[in-house]
């Protein structure tokens, strides 16, 4: 088998599946023709499910007189890129700007530590693929970051001794450039997205050009992300795919990562999968890199369910109150002030040493090692 060749052959793939609403590897794909009265769209299942196009384009976000209001202004713009020519609902947003959602790749940032000091040159690799990849979790979230305005900027310093900058800096089209670095590595993207309204769906392309450069390692990455797709962003329910490859190419040495993010199948198959090869500048395949942005997720919640162990937040306690909604009850938690003492001691170079160093890091998960519930 010619791991090169069946890459390439799953960007061919790719390229079919998005102008066409059928083949094996496609999610299943409902046309609401006839049934709804809108001409031309399409709902696509998340779990790939068999239930009727009506049912599934009843759900979501979206009230029917809304939903019908949005459809009436927007079919007007299909076939064209919406990134900056359409006002669009505030209902559609989630309370951030674009330059706060690039930020969020620092979240995994040890991985770069872990990158910079690795002596193997593959495993180098591997790690900083899996830094890029750790973005994708955040798609999750379907609301649409807000534009920033011209020349707004945002920074981010504290953590694992980042210093992040980000400005926008052109409006139309809308374009952000950011700065990252610590004693590891240094982070340098001009971000610029193209997209194509398809009526029920948004096809999204990075233009942008992204550089890590690993300090200690010496070496320079350049990463080529896959497109995404937002679906059901009218009808239905929301959810973001990103079929295609992604390519992470040491500009020093002509290793490589070839990455095909799976696109989602019948009853959800394949959805946040990630397969794929380090290559060396030969183009031999070195290691096979295999995993699923959720697997962990759901490991930690099998051993918790097992174990019948109980989620216990940090930083706020429940209480014996309960307020009334005009949709029900609801539990109370009150802030118990230990974040206070968390901030001081992370800020006071006197105390950080006698402070355990694990209470320092965020971690959301309960149970640092999973290889026992994801065998």
């Amino acid at each position: 088998m010619d791991p090169i060749g069946d890459q390439k052959q799953g960007t061919g793939f790719f390229a079919s599946i998005a102008s066409t609403i059928s083949g094996f590897g496609s999610a299943m794909s409902k046309s609401v023709n006839g049934l709804l009265g809108y001409e031309g769209l399409e709902v696509i299942n998340p779990e790939g499910g068999t239930e009727d196009a009506e049912v599934e384009a009843q759900k979501g976000r979206w009230k029917q007189e809304d939903r019908d209001s949005y459809w009436r202004m927007m079919q007007n713009y299909i076939g064209s890129d919406i990134t900056s020519m359409v006002t669009l609902p505030v209902l559609i947003f989630e309370p951030m700007t674009m330059l706060q959602k690039m930020a969020e790749l620092m979240e995994y940032s040890y991985l770069l530590e872990l990158a910079d000091e690795c002596e193997d040159p593959d495993m180098r690799l591997v790690y900083a693929a899996a830094w890029f990849i750790s973005l994708y979790y955040a798609i999750q979230r379907t609301w649409k970051p807000f534009n920033p305005i011209l020349g707004e900027t945002y920074e981010m310093v504290n953590h694992c001794g980042i210093t992040f900058i980000a400005e926008q800096v052109s409006h139309h089209p809308p374009m952000s450039a950011a700065h990252a670095e610590n004693e590891h590595f240094v982070y340098d993207i001009t971000s610029k997205l193209k997209t194509k309204f398809l009526g029920n769906s948004v096809d999204i392309y990075p233009v942008g050009r992204t550089r890590l450069t690993l300090k200690k390692a010496g070496v320079v990455l350049d990463l080529v992300p896959p497109p995404s797709k937002a679906n059901n962003i009218i009808f239905g329910r929301t959810w973001v795919d990103s079929p295609g490859e992604m390519i992470l190419t040491n500009l020093t040495t002509g290793d490589k990562v070839v990455l095909y993010f799976q696109p989602c199948g019948w009853f959800g198959a394949g959805r946040y999968e990630v397969d794929g090869y380090v290559y060396n500048a030969e183009e031999e395949p070195k290691f096979l890199m295999t995993g699923k942005l959720e697997e962990r997720q759901r490991a930690e919640k099998r051993i918790r369910e097992a174990n019948g162990d109980e989620f216990k937040p940090k930083w706020f306690d429940l209480t014996n109150e309960t307020a009334s909604t005009p949709w029900g009850d609801l539990e109370i938690y009150k802030y118990n002030g230990k974040y206070e003492q968390h901030r001081t001691a992370v800020d006071s170079s006197d105390s950080i040493g006698e402070t355990e160093t694990s209470s320092l890091e965020f971690n959301p998960w309960q149970y640092n090692n999973l290889s026992d519930a994801q065998s």
